[in-house]
């Protein structure tokens, strides 16, 4: 079996904040960093997602804020990262599903409709949680 996928850029890095406001505050206030449009999420799941630049294929690369209560929909560690995630192509997803399957790894998707994103997520050996995000494609309507 071939690969059938390769990464092409950061998509996105993500910290589990111990201050979650201080955090925010500090990208936003202090480095200037610009909130995605819809990227502040409120409730029981605070999450911040600041625009970095264009990552690849129209995704944006981002840094993601998360309050450290929330636990990922992967689960939770105990240090501050909560999950790195490399930008793909849409049409290289299921390739990279099938590959991580085929080498011993578990792989399973999470839409993010509200940003049109969708993420296959993985471990790596020591428990980091690993997304291949890719931009849905705009379907015509």
């Amino acid at each position: 079996m071939t690969r059938g996928f390769q990464p092409r850029a950061l998509g996105e890095i993500a910290i589990r904040c111990r201050d979650y406001t201080a955090m925010v505050a500090f990208y936003e206030h202090v480095l200037g960093l610009k909130v995605l449009p819809n990227g502040r999420r409120t409730g029981p799941q605070q999450i911040t997602f600041f625009q970095l630049g264009e990552s690849f294929g129209g995704h944006t690369a981002v840094l993601a804020l998360f309050e450290a209560t929330v636990a990922s929909a992967q689960g939770t560690g105990d240090g501050a990262l909560h999950h790195i995630a490399l930008s793909l192509p849409w049409e290289e997803q299921e390739s990279a599903k099938a590959w991580l399957e085929a080498q011993g790894y578990d792989a399973h998707y999470q839409n993010f409709d509200w940003v049109g994103w969708r993420g296959l997520f993985t471990r790596d050996p020591d428990g980091n949680t690993v997304e291949l995000v890719a931009k849905v494609p705009d379907v015509d309507a």
